[in-house]
Parts: C-alpha cells; sequence; structure tokens
C-alpha cells in the first residue's frame, strides 16, 4: 500500500539544506522528482528576489559543480545545479528505499512530502536516517484514501497551513480586509514575502483542487 510522509529538518542537517539556505527572505522549491540514483537532484526554483547574492553564495560552495540559472519569472529562478559526487546523503537514502519526493522546499528549514510503495520503504529511510545521523521531525504518515478522507487532499505544507489560519482568523481575505500582510507576517517571526509566498501558494493549491475537482463533477 503507497504510503505518504511528510517531515520536516533543519537545513544543517542535509548539505542540499546547508548549500541553499542562504537568505531567510528566499525559499527554495525541489522539482519534483524520482530519485533513481546516487545523483541529487539537479533542478531547483528560488523565489523571493536577491537572486544575484543566491547565485553568487551557491557557485562559490564546494559542494556545487555548476549552477546555471535556466530562466527568470518575476523574482523567481529556475536553476540547474550540478553537485559534486558523494554530498548529499538525505537524498541518497531516499533513492535507496526507492522513495519518490511529490514536494520539497524551504530554507533554514525543510519541508519534504515524499511517497513510499509500502510501510517498509518508510521504515528503511527511517533506519538510514538513524545511521547516518539525520534528524527530522515525521509530521504525518497516511495512505492516500486517508489523505483524502483526513483533508490532506490540498497537500498544504504547515507553513502553508498555518499562514492560511492565521490570515482567515485575523480576517485577511475580509472586504474591506482587518488585517496587513506586514502584520500577519510579524506574528510569525517571517518576512513579509514570505508570508506573501505562503499564502499565494496555499491559495493556488486550494483552488486548483478544488476547482478541478467540481470541473469532474459537472461533467458526470
Amino acid at each position: 500500500m503507497t504510503i505518504i510522509a511528510e517531515f520536516t529538518l533543519h537545513a544543517e542537517e542535509f548539505i542540499l539544506g546547508q548549500v541553499l539556505s542562504r537568505d531567510p527572505d528566499t525559499n527554495v522549491e525541489i522539482e519534483r522528482v524520482v530519485p533513481a540514483s546516487r545523483r541529487v537532484m539537479p533542478y531547483i526554483w528560488v523565489h523571493g528576489g536577491g537572486l544575484d547574492a543566491f547565485e553568487a553564495a551557491v557557485r562559490a560552495s564546494e559542494h556545487v559543480r555548476e549552477l546555471v540559472a535556466l530562466d527568470y519569472v518575476d523574482e523567481s529562478g529556475l536553476y540547474r545545479v550540478e553537485w559534486r559526487a558523494d554530498v548529499e546523503s538525505l537524498i541518497y537514502g531516499m533513492a535507496q528505499t526507492e522513495a519518490s519526493i511529490l514536494e520539497a522546499r524551504g530554507n533554514e528549514e525543510w519541508y519534504f512530502r515524499i511517497r513510499f510503495d509500502s510501510h517498509e520503504g518508510l521504515t528503511e529511510f527511517h533506519d538510514y536516517c538513524l545511521d547516518h545521523d539525520i534528524s527530522y521531525n515525521l509530521e504525518r504518515v497516511y495512505t492516500l484514501v486517508e489523505g483524502e478522507e483526513q483533508g490532506y487532499l490540498f497537500n498544504l505544507t504547515p507553513p502553508q497551513r498555518e499562514a492560511m489560519l492565521l490570515a482567515l482568523e485575523r480576517g485577511y481575505f475580509e472586504i474591506p480586509r482587518e488585517v496587513t500582510l506586514a502584520e500577519l507576517a510579524n506574528d510569525l517571526d517571517i518576512s513579509e514575502q514570505a508570508f506573501s509566498e505562503r499564502v499565494r501558494r496555499a491559495t493556488n493549491k486550494v483552488l486548483s483542487s478544488a476547482l478541478s475537482s467540481h470541473s469532474v463533477s459537472d461533467r458526470r
């Protein structure tokens, strides 16, 4: 039975996180991928501006062979990263246990949502992390059916869920708005840009899922 696991960990726990976590106002998103070998996935999105400083810092890392900017959209950039051999044990552990990365993003704190073919795969991954001194916080474990039944259909990350709930409770979506983005960001002790990114991405997930489901129902 397919198992979905959601967990968080600090950037210092894995090399990729250490290299990419350069600016608290910048969020990094790893392209969805199935790690099929010991090669670290090469494509990442960087959101929040400050891209010149980010590029310089990453290229200066001893763990990076090459960073190629592929495209820029507003304050975001898409990059291909070529890592030096054998630098990322966390991703190698996912490859070894045949896990698929459904979502991975963060900065100082990272969120991963990964899929295993069975509970045994999750157990093997946990054992791998113990053997390699990788500490993580397991947030949720569920099957695909349980995820839909328990309200995980929108696939919001814990930070996105927190931001959306706060914005809803404080009246951000009311007309007129009862609170500003700056005030909400201050409540979570993050930048206004970071809070805006969370709400915008969460809103996109909720609307995409809800409207897609509605369209399917309409066609029946």
